[in-house]
């Protein structure tokens, strides 16, 4: 495929006229061709009207046809695997190994998607029979489904450029549940975005669906976002990103004439709790680990570990921690502004009283900070809230405690959190149990004896959490739940079968399991 720089809005190639950018390699500094082209507020107009405009016709079309639709996707995401994987790897400086698992990622969730359309669950179809002999007065026929919420706007994330971008989790949900998608496309991975949109494109076609079902778009992502966000016949927002950023995504859709759901991932530490009895079993597996699971990606994973609570009278982990780490050596963050961040970020520690305990060496390219390790005490985390707030990337903090009420009262005063890891024996099973309650307030996974890096994509998973680390802990980013952000129920009341939306109709021809007067079919 032949890359452009320009937006497709309902199919169409848009050469913006709002300014010029270019993706930059993140390992040389080399800016890559071709020029981005900035569209401008009319051209986001024109793209949410367009996803307006198909919405009707596409939210009607059959479940099958809609998993046809995503199983397209997947065949041409997969056609131009290859050429996806090239640039992807130039603009992000992430391996071709990383980046060919997070392909086969991608392609699996548009597909497990299409499975789940098939299956038809997530319709959530509730059937009450009429009672025409209940007294006092008759029982209405009352019937329930799950309908699409409208178009949706999806933010590409800077740390995932296949699997939470273009044609990512956010993306394959939306379009499963019936809701056309624009794409703010991420800048710092404008190629790679524009192949997967032209993927998406063309299924667009290939399946003869309206072209305003799908829209890529390039543009400043605060001035962009905010128009998307304010736009009225946008009807729900999905973001990866900063908390900053997600914020005022918030505010916006918030303060509209018609307030609007947002589905914001954030910003998360993801503490693990380590116990004396798994400590003594085997400190050095422990720490080998921690360190594995924290630089993973040079430490930009959404779950990489970032906290970490260790009993003040262990030291060996402590010192098998300095080891790990001290024999690493940083790797190429995705951009410039990510390594300022880093830098800023540990600053920060320093200056708010985190000692600095084992640093890596430092890459050989652009970009490539060495990974550090910090120390601190729970008495002094709970007095210093700041100290919560992530660091984008292999910086950790080791976090001392006295004893089990000293740990609990740091982890209450902890923020929301998309994971919580506990390592543990069974003689630390009652302090386990002690602190699982407030493990379950805080965040969306808890973790036994594993690291919180690696989210499995299936039916089980939640991949979110209380705020700041998602908007809405209720739902879930990764799996087949992410499908319910986007539809809301509907009942209808007494009407004939004959007008009633084919997935409640008496007949079910489209074979949805259902819940009819209470039981389950």
């Amino acid at each position: 495929m032949i890359l452009s720089g320009q937006s497709t809005i309902a199919g169409q190639a848009v050469r913006g006229q709002g300014g010029t950018s270019h993706a930059v390699n993140p390992a040389t500094g080399e800016a890559l061709e071709p020029t981005i082209y900035f569209i401008n507020v009319d051209e986001i107009d024109q793209a949410a009207r367009a996803a307006q405009a198909a919405f009707d016709t596409y939210r009607s079309t059959p479940p099958a046809d809609r998993a046809v639709f995503l199983e397209t996707i997947a065949a041409n995401l997969d056609a131009m695997k290859a050429e996806i994987v090239v640039r992807a790897q130039q603009e992000s400086g992430l391996t071709t190994a990383r980046l060919e698992g997070e392909h086969g990622r991608t392609t699996n969730q548009l597909r497990l998607f299409a499975k789940e359309l098939r299956l038809g669950a997530h319709q959530e179809v509730r059937i009450d029979s009429a009672l025409p002999e209940r007294l006092p007065t008759p029982g209405p026929d009352i019937r329930q489904r799950q309908v699409p919420l409208g178009p949706v706007a999806v933010f590409g994330a800077s740390n995932f450029p296949l699997a939470f971008s273009v044609a990512g989790g956010d993306t394959a949900s939306a379009l499963a549940a019936g809701c056309p998608v624009i794409v703010k496309a991420h800048n710092s991975h404008a190629g790679t975005c524009e192949l997967a949109g032209q993927a998406i494109t063309k299924a667009v076609a290939d399946c003869n669906l309206p072209p305003g079902v799908f829209s890529i778009i390039f543009g400043p992502g605060a001035s962009v976002g905010q128009a998307l966000a304010a736009h009225p016949a946008i009807k729900a927002i999905a973001f990866t990103g900063s908390q900053g950023a997600g914020t005022d995504l918030m505010r916006t859709a918030a303060g509209r004439t018609e307030p609007i759901p947002v589905y914001a991932e954030m910003s998360s530490v993801n503490p693990v709790v380590l116990f004396p009895g798994a400590i003594a079993k085997d400190p050095k597996a422990l720490a080998a680990g921690f360190v594995a699971s924290l630089t993973l990606g040079a430490g930009q994973f959404c779950t990489n570990p970032g906290l970490i609570f260790i009993p003040v009278d262990a030291p060996s982990i402590t010192e098998a921690i300095i080891t790990a780490l001290g024999e690493l050596t940083g790797q190429t963050m995705l951009s410039s502004g990510i390594f300022h961040a880093f830098n800023e970020g540990n600053k920060r520690l320093d200056t708010r009283g985190a000692e600095l305990i084992a640093t890596g060496a430092p890459g050989s390219t652009l970009n490539a900070p060495a990974p550090t390790i910090y120390r601190t005490t729970a008495a002094h985390l709970r007095a210093t809230p700041d100290l919560q707030e992530e660091v984008f990337g292999a910086s950790a903090m080791i976090v001392t405690y006295v004893d089990l009420k000293d740990l609990m009262a740091t982890l209450e005063a902890m923020q929301g959190q998309l994971t919580s890891t506990v390592h543990a024996v069974e003689s630390d099973f009652a302090q386990v149990t002690a602190i699982m309650p407030i493990m379950e307030r805080k965040a969306g996974r808890l973790i036994f004896n594993g690291w919180p890096t690696g989210v499995e994509v299936n039916h089980a998973m939640v991949h979110g959490g209380p705020f700041p680390a998602t908007s809405d802990s209720r739902t879930t980013s990764v799996g087949t739940l992410a499908i319910y952000r986007f539809q809301r129920p509907v009942s209808y009341q007494g009407f004939p079968d004959q007008l009633l939306p084919v997935a409640i109709s008496d007949d079910n021809p489209w074979a949805l399991p259902r819940r009819v007067n209470g039981q389950l079919t």
